[in-house]
């Protein structure tokens, strides 16, 4: 017999090579036919895999994520499945399950392959996903399994093969498909019910721009039709909210290629936009006291080789500047912290003079493949809000305290409700990863796990998220949609201030080393921007919006009084535009709304004759007449953070 330990602290015994689909079924029925795998020990396995040793077992289904991921990547499979039997000879790169569905890579030779074809390949995955194929599972020698992919003449799969250890690898068979395949899957393909692929793109093979372009395609599956309906209903909502199309209407931000693809070029009303929150982010800090600094766009290369940078990022990168001077050569700043080193480094300092905290909206610049680029979200040139804190051990957690406290402030300001805080650490299999002592490593993770406890904070830890100098406490949001962003990020740093040899003179008169706390409460400024667009579709909070209100005389007989207006309240703060052409009102009024902008002010023979403006909120529409001063008024309560 064998203890199977279960969530909820309850401990079962077993006998030996008992299954977790046959735990599901000692508890019930009913939870046994919706679960999808299972985590044993920490580890997601086929609900069908027999269990040998005392284990902890955590039954997943649908509702979690590692369900809703082995479920995708199964349908992966059977994607792959369809495609055999209508596409003779394909050949398959990878098909891994994503956070909204999976994709498969493929080649098809010289076969052709668009949109078009994707309703017949759904109709072929539903009919075998209605077959029940069970996926089994099987153990294979590499010898063996090299010889199944020869015959088919796959390469991609023997490539990957060839990187594998012998007695590592594992392949899956459902209906007539056998692929190379870690596993885990669900039991069979009838749990399948509902499916769409989305597109189809290109994709360089391992992501390689020199390898051959594999067909990639997407898809989503769900276990009932009506989750599937609900999703693509929401798409259709998302694509009205996509901040590029957004960006486009509200003249925003744009792209030109001769300026650089993933390099944004923020336009008049968009630069207000980022200027609102950088100004909302400096007197949050001024308050907090940081003290802003300004560094340069560009680094010797030797800073980065200092800071590890170089080394873990300089191959994927914008590569170094040459100078006339043949031993000097500079990199595009990929990081704000090594600068913010030297700044520390300046002058001498004490430990009373510690916490340190510098400021800057600096921008950084990061290579990324062409097609990784997405809008905003995925640039090559970004604006961080950056922060650095020198502390004393002693200080870390309640300087790590206050700056949750700080990203809480911002969330709240900018209607960002729904939020985890993920506790992002070290890949305990890969430490190579990462730099600095294992037991510095092991106090930082303790530090910020303590801060999120003591601002009761509901954290999820999740392994090889962290940063490769130190762990971090990402805030994962959810937007209005549901969908969840990486927003704000804190980590707690005990190795950059060794690798600078950054000092304080203690109370003993000895020299020690700070603790250095990085923090980014937005991130990118141009991320945040492009979630905050389709967080709120594009209506700002009041005090954000670019143009806050549009005066709308009904004639040219009324312009003066509507420019009066528009200077009264431009005094008062209050940032707009006069609309002053020779259109209708009610033209006038459309592209107001289609502009989003909050407040209409519509000046006639009446509103000049008593001093007054007939008012108009976008999307509710007529708030009836108000006197200026009534305005004013009702605008600053509205716009009150």
């Amino acid at each position: 017999m064998i203890k199977i330990t279960l969530p909820d602290g309850s401990v079962k015994e077993f006998e030996k090579g008992v299954s977790s689909h046959d735990i599901a079924m000692s508890i019930s029925e009913g939870l046994a036919r919706n679960v999808l795998s299972a985590k044993v020990n920490g580890e997601v396995w086929d609900s069908t895999r027999p269990i040998t040793t005392d284990a902890t077992v955590q039954l997943l289904t649908w509702n979690d994520l590692e369900g809703k991921s082995t479920f995708w990547h199964s349908s992966a499979h059977l994607l792959a499945e369809a495609l055999e039997e209508m596409y003779p000879g394909v050949k398959f790169g990878i098909g891994p399950p994503i956070d909204n569905g999976f994709y498969y890579d493929v080649d098809l030779g010289d076969q052709e392959f668009g949109e078009d074809d994707l309703a017949a390949v759904e109709k072929k995955m539903l009919e075998l996903a209605r077959n029940k194929s069970e996926f089994i599972r099987s153990d294979v020698s590499k010898a063996d399994a090299l010889k199944y992919f020869k015959e088919k003449d796959d390469e991609y799969k023997i490539e990957l093969i060839n990187d594998l250890a012998d007695g590592t690898i594992t392949f899956y068979q459902q209906g007539n498909f056998t692929d190379l395949c870690r596993g885990p899957h669900i039991p069979n393909t009838g749990f399948i019910k509902a499916i769409k692929l989305m597109n189809v793109a290109g994709a360089y093979w391992r992501g390689d721009e020199k390898r051959k372009q594999l067909t990639r395609i997407y898809g989503i599956t769900f276990p009932k039709q009506k989750e599937l309906t609900e999703y693509l209903e929401l798409l259709e909502e998302a694509k009205k909210r996509d901040h590029r199309k957004l960006g486009k209407e509200l003249e925003l931000f744009t792209f030109s290629e001769k300026v650089g693809l993933g390099l944004p070029l923020w336009l008049p009303k968009g630069t207000i936009l980022r200027e609102r929150l950088e100004n909302f982010m400096r007197k949050a800090q001024v308050k907090a006291g940081y003290d802003p600094v300004v560094t340069p766009h560009i680094g010797s290369k030797q800073l980065y080789i200092t800071s590890g940078h170089y080394e873990k990022y300089g191959a994927d990168s914008f590569q170094p500047i040459k100078t006339p001077n043949e031993d000097e050569e500079f990199l595009l700043k990929p990081m704000n912290c090594p600068h913010h080193c030297e700044i520390y480094k300046s002058k001498p300092r004490s430990y009373k003079d510690l916490p340190v905290r510098y400021a800057e909206f600096g921008t950084v610049y990061r290579y990324e493949q062409s097609g990784e680029l997405h809008g905003l979200t995925r640039v090559r040139g970004f604006t961080q809000d950056d922060a650095h804190i020198f502390c004393r051990p002693d200080q870390v957690k309640e300087e790590f305290v206050k700056v949750i406290d700080l990203v809480l402030y911002t969330f709240k300001a900018l209607g960002f409700e729904n939020y985890t805080a993920q506790v992002s650490l070290r890949d305990p299999e890969n430490k190579a990863k990462y730099i600095g002592a294992d037991e510095l490593w092991e106090r930082a993770e303790r530090e910020i796990q303590e801060a999120a406890d003591e601002r009761g904070l509901s954290t999820v830890a999740v392994k090889g998220e962290a940063a490769f100098y130190g762990p971090k406490l990402d805030f994962m949001v959810k937007d209005a949609l549901g969908r969840s962003w990486q927003l704000g990020t804190i980590q707690v740093d005990y190795t950059l201030p060794d690798r600078f040899e950054l000092e304080y003179t203690g109370a003993d008169n000895q020299k020690h080393r700070p603790v250095m706390i990085h923090r980014a409460p937005f991130g990118s400024m141009e991320r945040f921007v492009a979630v905050l667009i389709e967080h709120c579709g594009g209506n700002f909070p009041l005090w954000l919006s670019p143009d806050q209100i549009a005066i709308l005389p009904i004639s040219e007989k009324y312009h003066d009084y509507a420019q009066a207006l528009y200077t009264t309240l431009s005094e008062k703060d209050i940032r707009g535009f006069l609309d002053n052409r020779d259109e209708k009102i009610g033209r006038k009024i459309r592209d107001a709304e289609v502009m989003k902008v909050p407040f209409m002010l519509i000046v006639g023979e009446k509103e000049a004759a008593e001093g007054r403006v007939s008012v108009r909120r976008h999307g509710e529409g007529d708030l009836g007449s108000m006197s200026i001063e009534e305005f004013i008024g009702h605008f600053e309560q509205k716009s009150a953070l």
